[in-house]
């Protein structure tokens, strides 16, 4: 007759995490990552994004482990929490979004430069407005700047900003999109 395995035990992983056994971690991303990417797939519907919920999500769970309390619920119950939380926060974000993907962004850019190439003929123009170019970057946030900076000055792509800023993908698309749609409006 075959032995069943013992039942995992999240309890003693979340408070082995808490300790920083790394190796906790990972036992708890080998045994529930398959499910926990459905609940975050079933609340933000991209595999992408709920890839990059996941990887928050379980960033969320090392930095808090040391805040579970086996007296207020299951492990495992507490680790879903974890990630729907993640998911709700990323899908809220996205719902005040303006979505552009980057062939709509590069051909704004390149239309108001058209635009901008007979008002700006002088250079007292153009230095005026990369005046107020600096003056609107100035109002973003850190992350978002950074993001503008290294994908139209530096030439990146989403995934070498994501390594540089040590940001999941999906946030550094994110960061991209919104900061854009600050400075077009401040620009406007």
């Amino acid at each position: 007759m075959p032995t069943l395995a013992a039942p995992y035990d999240y309890d003693a992983a979340l408070r082995a995490c808490a300790r920083g056994e790394q190796q906790a971690l990972h036992g708890l991303y080998q045994q529930e990552s398959r499910y926990l990417l459905g609940v975050a797939l079933r609340i933000v519907r991209q595999r992408a994004l709920a890839e990059d919920v996941l990887h928050d999500a379980f960033l969320n769970i090392w930095r808090r482990a040391g805040s579970f309390d086996a007296t207020r619920g299951s492990g495992k119950g507490w680790i879903y929490v974890v990630v729907r939380h993640q998911a709700l926060d990323v899908a809220r974000a996205r719902a005040h979004e303006v979505s552009a993907d980057e062939d709509t962004v590069e051909t704004l850019l390149h239309e108001r430069e058209g635009n901008d190439a007979g008002a700006t003929s002088d250079a007292y123009a153009l230095q005026a407005n990369m005046g107020k170019l600096h003056d609107c970057l100035g109002h973003l946030d850190e992350p978002k700047r950074n993001s503008i900076l290294y994908a139209y000055v530096d030439g990146c792509s989403h995934s070498e900003i994501a390594q540089r800023l040590q940001a999941p993908l999906g946030t550094v698309k994110a960061w991209v999109k919104r900061g854009l749609a600050a400075l077009r409006e401040c620009m406007g």
